[in-house]
C-alpha cells in the first residue's frame, strides 16, 4: 500500500501542471481553483487502482480531472442559480469589459460547452486527434470537425466581444 501512495503521490507531483490547467480551464477564483484541484487528486486516487495502462497516464489524468472539473462545474451552477433565485440583487453587477485579446479568449472560451472546453484544452497541450478522441469519448475524425466548430465559434464569440453590446 505505501508503494502505491507513494508512486500515486509521485505522479501527482510529475502532473500537477496539467491537473492546474484543468482547474483553471474551470475555475476563476484561486480558492475554487484549489478546491477543485483537490477534489481531482481524491478522484485520481480513487480512481488509480482501475488505471490498466491501456491509454497514456496522462490521458487517463485529463479524462479524470475533466470529468471531475465538470461534474463540479454543474454542481456550483445549480447551488448559484438557487442563490440568484434566493437574492436576486446579485443580478445588478455585469461582466467586467475585456481589456485585450487574451481576455477576450479565455471569456470565449469560458462559453464554451463542457465537451468543447476540453477538446481546446488537449488542442492546445499538442495531443493528437486520437488522444483527445480517448478523453472525449468521440470518434477521431470527429475531433477534427469539432476543432473546426469551435474555432468559429471562438472567432465569432470574440468578435461580438470587441464590437460589445
Amino acid at each position: 500500500m505505501k508503494e502505491t501512495r507513494d508512486a500515486f503521490a509521485a505522479l501527482v507531483v510529475a502532473h500537477q501542471k496539467l491537473i492546474y490547467k484543468v482547474c483553471h480551464l474551470y475555475a476563476d477564483d484561486p480558492a475554487d481553483v484549489e478546491d477543485l484541484f483537490q477534489e481531482i487528486v481524491l478522484n485520481l486516487w480513487r480512481a488509480y487502482p482501475r488505471f490498466d495502462g491501456r491509454s497514456r497516464i496522462t490521458t487517463w489524468m485529463y479524462r479524470v480531472g475533466l470529468n471531475t472539473a465538470i461534474s463540479q462545474l454543474r454542481k456550483t451552477t445549480r447551488r448559484r442559480r438557487h442563490e440568484v433565485h434566493a437574492d436576486p440583487g446579485g443580478l445588478a453587477a455585469g461582466p467586467p469589459p475585456p481589456d485585450d485579446q487574451a481576455r477576450q479568449l479565455r471569456a470565449a472560451i469560458r462559453q464554451l460547452d463542457d465537451v468543447e472546453k476540453a477538446i481546446v484544452l488537449l488542442y492546445l497541450e499538442d495531443h493528437s486527434y486520437a488522444e483527445i478522441a480517448a478523453v472525449v469519448g468521440i470518434s477521431t475524425n470527429y475531433v477534427g470537425v469539432q476543432l473546426n466548430r469551435i474555432k468559429q465559434k471562438l472567432r465569432r464569440l470574440t468578435r461580438e466581444a470587441s464590437d460589445g453590446p
